[in-house]
């Protein structure tokens, strides 16, 4: 229970909000102790083994996972499906960017139109203006919306489809594709997770859907991949099976041991140890564990990213080694969607870019394929690590902070504009709970930290 000093507040905040049907801003700025006015804190004794997190620094550190992804998925955007390996449709897309590209002209991607800039480099939203959501950021709302109005740690499959009727356009554009369309047809025909990511139902179900969708649930879970993939293998299965659940798995495990890597360590030991824990969780026989493996040998033996970039593609794209059809079986763009292929570039981006969040950044963007995914994802996962301040020290700049979720959904409070601060604080609040109810583990509002137990 909370002590009685903090009742006053907490019955304003009950007031201030209704089920999470109006922005969290004045409740998370109130001045003391931010307590979740939905949830029922018990007391707790700390274990000795526990493993102790700050509280307080994660809002901050939330925050920077919300801008670094907002910077690198707009960024990516620029040079979204500019290259893919191949004759592309109406033969646009051949050949690859390399570094000398960047500053220089975007080339039309293979619709023919050029997204966002002229020029290829960071796309930045200055203070006082607002970031648009993208299919990048925009489902990962959705679901830590769910998740707290719902009260629940576990999303059940009808919850995930009531989410994605109420805040998904059904007529007009909706900025879905491949898997994530398919599932959210067979929803509005009675379909609800799992079956409408299951291959009998979804031919899309290894598209690269799911890895831009689910990483977020790994940093509800801090120091705990096995709660974290218990959380988001619902989300998952909603579009992917096989390789693209495993791609998505293997990016949820990186985002919950995020809390648990040594900070003493140089970023770029951080994130190498981070990696190749989550390999482990790809099966060995898999195309997507070859793929790791076959880009970190790349990298060990010296080779440039570009180099890597292009052995990558010959391997899989051209020769279809390790059972990687995709490129065949996708007529129009050589599997350009493909959950494998663009796995594949998101891992040369996350080892050539050794941590730092700038050159991941850029690497990513000039990869080629559906290059907007693995910059958000690591722009996301980086952020969070460097946190608010840490993402502004690196660019040297300030941002803006507020988030136009309508921009690609519909539904939502305040005509859909949000802002960092109130979306990590809702972070926190299912963080609370997924502490207490999943790990078993305890929240001290006072020392500002969870204790959080180890994994079993």
């Amino acid at each position: 229970m909370i002590c009685n000093r903090y009742k006053p507040a907490l019955l304003l905040t009950l007031f201030l909000l209704s089920a999470c049907q109006r922005p969290l801003n004045r409740l998370a700025r109130q001045p003391g102790i931010l307590a979740d006015p939905q949830l029922s804190y018990k007391k707790y004794k700390p274990h000795p083994e526990d493993k102790i997190i700050s509280r307080t620094a994660y809002l901050d550190q939330l925050q920077g996972f919300w801008l670094g992804q907002c910077i690198a998925n707009w960024t990516g955007l620029i040079t979204e499906m500019d290259k893919i390996g191949g004759e592309g449709k109406d033969g646009r897309g051949a050949g690859f960017y390399t570094r000398d590209n960047w500053g220089g002209p975007d080339a039309p991607n293979i619709w023919g139109s050029n997204n966002f800039s002229d020029t290829i480099g960071f796309y930045f939203e200055d203070e006082g203006g607002v970031w648009g959501a993208d299919d990048d950021t925009d489902i990962e709302y959705l679901y830590q919306h769910l998740l707290y109005a719902n009260k629940t740690a576990m999303l059940t499959g009808e919850q995930i489809r009531q989410g994605w009727l109420r805040h998904i356009k059904a007529e007009e554009e909706n900025h879905l594709w491949a898997s994530n369309q398919r599932a959210f047809d067979l929803m509005r025909e009675g379909l609800a997770p799992p079956a409408t990511g299951h291959p009998d139902n979804n031919p899309y179900y290894e598209m690269i859907d799911a890895q831009l969708t689910t990483e977020l649930f790994g940093l509800f879970a801090p120091g705990r991949p096995d709660v974290a993939l218990k959380m988001a293998r619902l989300p998952i299965q909603a579009t992917a099976r096989e390789n693209a659940q495993w791609i998505a798995e293997f990016y949820v495990i990186m985002h919950a041991l995020a809390s648990s890597v040594e900070e003493g360590l140089p970023m770029k030991e951080q994130v190498f140890w981070m990696a190749d824990q989550a390999r482990r969780h790809l099966p060995d026989d898999s195309y997507s564990a070859k793929m790791y493996d076959f880009v970190k040998g790349q990298y060990q033996s010296g080779a440039a990213w570009e180099e890597a970039r292009d052995a990558l593609h010959e391997k899989y794209q051209v020769r279809q080694e390790d059972g990687y059809e995709w490129a065949t079986k996708d007529e129009m763009c050589n599997g350009c969607f493909a959950a494998g292929i663009n796995f594949g570039a998101s891992i040369i981006s996350l080892l050539y870019g050794e941590g730092d969040i700038k050159e991941t950044i850029k690497i990513g963007a000039l990869a080629g394929w559906d290059s907007d995914n693995p910059t958000a994802t690591w722009g996301g996962l980086l952020g969070f690590m460097l946190g608010k301040t840490g993402v502004e020290q690196a660019f040297g700049r300030k941002f803006a902070d507020k988030f136009n979720i309508h921009r690609t959904r519909t539904g939502f409070p305040n005509d859909g504009v949000d802002d960092f601060h109130n979306m990590a604080m809702k972070g926190v609040f299912i963080i609370d709970r997924v502490v207490q109810e999943e790990m078993g583990g305890g929240v001290d509002l006072e020392e500002g930290v969870w204790y959080v137990p180890e994994g079993r």
